[in-house]
């Protein structure tokens, strides 16, 4: 199914389930099929879940323009709007994080009731001169320049490695969860995810924390070597007011798929606390 944004490009969803929503936000270079565990798991346990493609990711119109968090915003209320969605729960995942901390900077929280934010991009990745924690660019230069160089192989290193920590001793991550990465990866637009490298990790989400009103749940893996603990999760939950944050130990970046059962039961105690 697919809503139409304001400058005319299809954005993907699926739409799973009745009851309250829960609306899903994806990381890079991924697309919705990312969440299906926990899509799956929700929607089994009486929730409508809503997850959509980001622009130029997935099925989603390969817009050349638009690669940013303020419109990958504006997409999701969109989404929400035109579904009419009221009460929900967004969850972000990585750069998905950012997109829902720059929803509720821009738009709000009329529709929200909670947040979470998984392994998530905000406060603020880069290292910048006042916010000297951050990642140093030349970490996302080369991102980019093996995006441009060889993106399939660049796709493949990250999901044999650290996305989910399967360059660590012990790991074991089958080659099927590897190779989804892999797949969605290659699905996306090749200017959209190069352009996304620069919304998720250069943009500051400072200020859209600061304009969270709901109760909100930060979860993070304290081994995430994609986007650390320290500059994620723990910076997020301490400029969230009244954040709860759940700490992952020994957990990777891409715990949707390496503690998806952790992760279901997480999100489902979360959301049982506002149906009460």
């Amino acid at each position: 199914m697919y809503i139409t944004a304001a400058d005319g490009a299809r954005i993907f969803y699926k739409d799973w389930g009745t009851g309250r929503p829960v609306v899903l936000s994806h990381g890079w270079p991924l697309n919705s099929d990312s969440w299906e565990a926990q899509a799956l798991f929700l929607a089994g346990h009486g929730y409508r879940v809503i997850a959509h493609d980001r622009r130029g990711h997935g099925r989603s119109t390969q817009t050349w323009h638009g690669n940013e968090m303020d419109t990958y915003a504006d997409d999701l209320a969109a989404v929400l709007d035109t579904l009419d969605v009221r009460d929900a729960t967004l969850v972000g995942f990585s750069t998905g994080g950012g997109e829902v901390a720059r929803y509720i900077g821009r738009h709000g929280t009329a529709r929200v009731a909670q947040a979470v934010l998984v392994s998530a991009v905000p406060p603020f990745m880069l290292r910048t001169a006042d916010n000297p924690g951050g990642v140093p660019v030349e970490v996302f230069d080369g991102i980019r320049a093996g995006s441009l160089a060889d993106r399939s192989q660049t796709y493949r290193d990250l999901a044999d490695g650290p996305f989910f920590g399967n360059n660590r001793p012990g790991a074991e991550v089958s080659q099927g969860i590897r190779d989804a990465f892999w797949l969605q990866s290659m699905a996306a637009g090749h200017h959209n995810a190069y352009e996304c490298i620069a919304a998720f990790s250069a943009t500051d989400f400072r200020g859209d924390l600061a304009a969270f009103d709901v109760p909100t749940l930060v979860i993070h893996g304290d081994d995430d070597q994609v986007v650390p603990f320290e500059v994620g999760g723990m910076a997020s939950s301490a400029l969230v007011k009244e954040a709860r944050l759940l700490v992952y130990c020994g957990a990777p970046h891409g715990i949707t798929d390496t503690h998806k059962q952790q992760l279901g039961d997480d999100l489902l105690a979360f959301l049982k606390e506002y149906d009460r």
